[in-house]
């Protein structure tokens, strides 16, 4: 409309010109996905669109040719968990990103992401903690990660031959390793930048707030390693965490005398994982066995299942459980079921935070859903828990290798 004496319209005309563009140009992220569905043992395909500008999601069925959701704001998926390998979940169904769904989206997100490996020697796995800290602070997130023997005359076979090759696999057998997969932009050079240089001694003169130069020790005890190419991390990463048929070197469970944690979806994302080790570490408490892995909503109702008409928060423990990785540990010690759930605290973090407030859930819980942690609740229950964390969901996660 003319509004050559009306300003305040010509005004109104422009500002609605300029948001009508800034909607249609917004950026819309789509990746394909895979959704199991348990009812009919299918997998089915959608499309997930996925709108930065408001946080909504829209789904497509890929396969009836469909829209299966209709764009709506979902305040539960963040741009930083949209990578291909991740699950998510839009309400309630545990999406599995396979690929791109456009050029644009691969450009956009994927052009600078690197997946490398970080391998955390025995001479520091107590310190798992700090490194994890460095990491999440570094804007790497860590998409795998397990406690293992490391058998290193394979893994170092290129080396052999060379004269510090037996000392290193020597050493690098003397103890348990903790294998992570790492993902962010540049992630090699991030990662190897975190280490510093392979000499502890030369890293504290000229890196010294690196890993190596604040824990290392020489040249071979020197805290990690690093993917050097994207082959190399390729390879590296398949040693640890192989896609085919197989797990890969095995974790370090013993099953005896443990009691089981599950550092829980929402305090893995918000990076709490290595100030939940660190705490638990410092309480003097023992990691016998550490490993990052995906339940489905299945698997999630049946390792809550003692809780299925006792607590009303039930259906809602199912769904933080299966939102996204989770880190379970094996904690290994004389009566351990009582006394880390006492250091867990109570289920509630607000009763926590008054009653007992140096414990787990007091420091780093947000409700009696998201309370950072599950433990074991009944001492004949911690062998069992450990080993239903590390046995059957291990066959239906390809992230808990």
């Amino acid at each position: 409309p003319k509004c050559k004496n009306k300003p305040e319209l010509c005004g109104f005309v422009l500002i609605s010109k300029l948001y009508l563009f800034i909607y249609f140009q917004e950026d819309r992220f789509a990746f394909l996905t895979e959704w199991y569905d348990p009812t009919s043992a299918l997998l089915r395909r959608y499309q997930l669109f996925y709108y930065p500008r408001d946080g909504s999601v829209e789904m497509f069925d890929v396969k009836n040719q469909r829209i299966f959701l209709r764009r709506t704001r979902y305040d539960d998926i963040h741009q930083e968990d949209l990578f291909i390998g991740n699950r998510v979940n839009v309400f309630s169904r545990q999406l599995h990103l396979i690929d791109y769904g456009d050029q644009y989206t691969a450009n956009k997100l994927g052009s600078k992401k690197e997946r490398t490996l970080a391998l955390i020697k025995p001479d520091v796995v107590t310190k798992i903690g700090d490194i994890l800290e460095l990491i999440y602070s570094s804007n790497l997130i860590v998409t795998k990660a397990k406690m293992t023997k490391s058998q290193a005359a394979d893994f170092y076979a290129e080396h052999q031959g060379k004269p510090f090759f037996n000392n290193l696999v020597q050493f690098m057998s003397s103890g348990p390793v903790v294998a992570m997969e790492l993902m962010g932009d540049e992630a090699m050079s991030i990662w190897r930048g975190l280490l510093g240089t392979s000499d502890p001694a030369v890293a504290r003169r000229e890196a010294p707030q690196s890993v190596r130069a604040q824990f290392g020790t020489d040249g071979i005890k020197n805290v990690g390693h690093g993917s050097d190419s994207p082959a190399a991390a390729a390879r590296e990463t398949e040693f640890f965490f192989p896609s085919t048929i197989g797990h890969g070197p095995s974790n370090t469970a013993v099953f005896t005398d443990c009691t089981c944690c599950i550092i829980k979806p929402h305090a893995i994302s918000e990076g709490l994982a290595g100030k939940i080790l660190n705490s638990i570490s410092a309480a003097g408490f023992e990691i016998s066995a550490l490993q990052m892995f995906n339940m489905d909503r299945v698997n999630a109702e049946e390792f809550y299942e003692v809780y299925n008409g006792i607590v009303t928060e039930y259906p809602n423990m199912v769904t933080e459980l299966c939102s996204g990785p989770c880190m379970a540990l094996e904690i290994h010690g004389t009566d351990a079921p009582k006394t880390f759930r006492e250091f867990c605290g109570p289920a509630d973090p607000e009763i926590a935070r008054h009653l007992r407030p140096t414990t787990l859930r007091a420091l780093y819980g947000k409700d009696k859903v998201k309370n950072a942690v599950h433990c074991t609740d009944l001492p004949e229950d911690g062998v069992l828990e450990v080993g239903g964390t590390w046995t059957p969901y291990i066959a239906t996660t390809p992230i808990m290798c």
